[in-house]
């Protein structure tokens, strides 16, 4: 058996309101959060990005795993904000969780669904007896430009998953990709904020590749959406997973545990491995649990989970991804937001 043995989540305790952006561009607050269905988004320190998130992640993946970090044989972090252009970001991350040079390391991107491509594989290397632990991250530190639509959603926060063959806490029982050229979101070097195709983003970006991937998924293994218990699609808003749901056959209840875009923001690479956690944050044995990230430029990555007995012996030992997201949240202005995202840059 093969899956996932331990997972973790990392999420800034900084916040922004949707009011507080809409104020400083004269927009109206109101029709953006009916628009997006977000109310506010978590905004990383001047210390945090993507590797710190990674490392705080990754450490509650082994306190949940309970395995001896040298047994560990590849690292992937998957994100589109790497802190350097031409140094990795995951040499860091194993270095620091204890990992022995033995290690393969990659960063990788995808837009939005770098992080899910780590967990391809990583579990694709442990089922082909490669390597005995494979550890995989999302994380970003997003970008939007100041008055850009995507600055009301843009945020920040990362989740790491182990893979092995024992002491799993949920089995992957299928996994699908569905991929096409399809140029709605991107950002060439030296640009320090990403373009996007606007009215493009929805169809034939997200949903033709969401729902292609999903259904895929479900052909492959023989499943209905009345099967599964909870499903997590990437969140780049508050409306599109629900849409996405409604087109596929499945429950707003289905979604609901893991949708956490509302207070959270669009975390980019980590927006579907975060619902994830959340979801085995509250998952019982025997539960089925699909997962469909997206990332543009385009394609889904698809997982079907089977949770075992395991989950119950590992949730409470790290932080749960509701707990992080709800607790000890600090609020800040615009002109703080800007300085801490470096917003207001000097002349060169």
């Amino acid at each position: 058996m093969e899956g996932i043995i331990g997972y973790g989540a990392s999420i800034p305790r900084n916040r922004i309101k949707v009011e507080e952006i809409a104020k400083v561009w004269g927009a109206d607050a109101p029709s953006y959060k009916k628009g997006l269905l977000v109310e506010e988004k978590s905004v990383p320190s001047p210390d945090q990005d993507t590797i710190t998130m990674s490392v705080e992640a990754s450490k509650s993946a082994l306190k949940r795993a309970g395995i001896n970090p040298k047994e560990i044989g590849a690292v992937y972090i998957g994100s589109e904000s790497h802190p350097y252009a031409v140094k990795p970001s995951g040499t860091v991350l194993a270095e620091a969780i204890g990992a022995t040079p033995e290690v393969h390391t990659a960063d990788l991107e995808f837009a939005c669904k770098a992080g899910t491509e780590g967990m391809f594989i990583a579990f694709g290397l442990v089922k082909a007896g490669l390597i005995k632990y494979g550890l995989a991250v999302g994380a970003d530190t997003s970008q939007g430009a100041p008055g850009d639509a995507l600055e009301y959603t843009a945020a920040a926060g990362a989740a790491a998953y182990l893979f092995g063959r024992e002491k799993v806490v949920a089995e992957v029982l299928e996994t699908y990709s569905y991929t096409t050229d399809t140029p709605d979101f991107w950002r060439r070097e030296y640009q320090y904020y990403p373009q996007h195709g606007g009215r493009f983003t929805g169809d034939p970006a997200y949903f033709k590749h969401i729902t292609g991937a999903a259904r895929g998924i479900m052909e492959k293994s023989g499943l209905k959406p009345a099967d599964f218990q909870y499903i997590i699609f990437h969140q780049p808003n508050g409306k599109f997973p629900f849409r996405a749901g409604e087109i596929l056959g499945f429950a707003k209840k289905q979604i609901e545990p893991g949708w956490l875009v509302n207070k959270l923001g669009n975390t980019y690479s980590g927006s579907s491995p975060l619902g994830l956690t959340a979801t085995l944050d509250i998952s019982k044995p025997g539960d089925l649990v699909l997962i469909v990230s997206y990332g543009s430029g385009a394609g889904s990555d698809a997982f079907i989970l089977k949770v075992t007995d395991r989950i119950n012996e590992v949730r409470e030992l790290a932080p749960k991804t509701r707990e992080l997201l709800d607790k000890n949240r600090n609020y800040l202005e615009y002109g703080t937001y800007a300085k801490f995202r470096h917003k207001i840059r000097k002349a060169e």
